[in-house]
């Protein structure tokens, strides 16, 4: 299977990088993995609904002209569905036993991800109804889907 994370920012902490690159090398025995990283858009304080709308419209833009043709897409929002280990581990073999050889899962930038995007998603994935930096989200993201391979293949995992 091949798993690309579509994500819009860069990783400035050093530590966040470590993370991402030891969960790249666990990832590699068990798919292709991918990360697609697109530039942001600075947001300035205080700004005005207006302008937060136009930011997250040329992210998802950026978002949109990324995402691989014919990967079932799944989009981290609050507003999705959250799962146990055990259930996303489930839904990634099911995919992949209904013939779905491309996930893309796509995490948006501080302001979240435009109505362009969303509705492009053919699944929408929660972590928790609070908030988080996407950096750590791309983290978090990484380590479910190393947990998830690591339940299919029948191995142990920390619960």
């Amino acid at each position: 299977m091949k798993i690309t994370v579509v994500c819009v920012g860069k990783i400035k902490e050093r530590f966040f990088a470590d993370a991402l690159k030891e969960y790249e090398k666990r990832l590699s025995r068990y798919c292709k993995l991918s990360i697609v990283e697109l530039q942001d858009e600075k947001t300035p304080d205080g700004a005005s609904a207006a302008l937060e709308e136009q930011i997250r419209r040329k992210e998802g833009e950026r978002i949109l002209k990324a995402l691989p043709e014919g990967a079932y897409s799944i989009a981290l929002a609050i507003q999705g569905k959250q799962l146990s280990s055990e259930e996303l581990a489930e839904t990634i073999e099911k995919l992949g036993v209904n013939g779905t050889s491309h996930i893309v899962f796509i995490i948006g930038g501080s302001l979240g991800l435009s109505k362009e995007v969303l509705s492009r998603a053919e699944y929408f994935l929660s972590f928790s109804k609070m908030t988080f930096p996407h950096q750590l989200m791309r983290v978090i993201l990484l380590e479910q889907i190393y947990r998830a391979y690591r339940i299919n293949s029948g191995e142990p995992y920390h619960k």
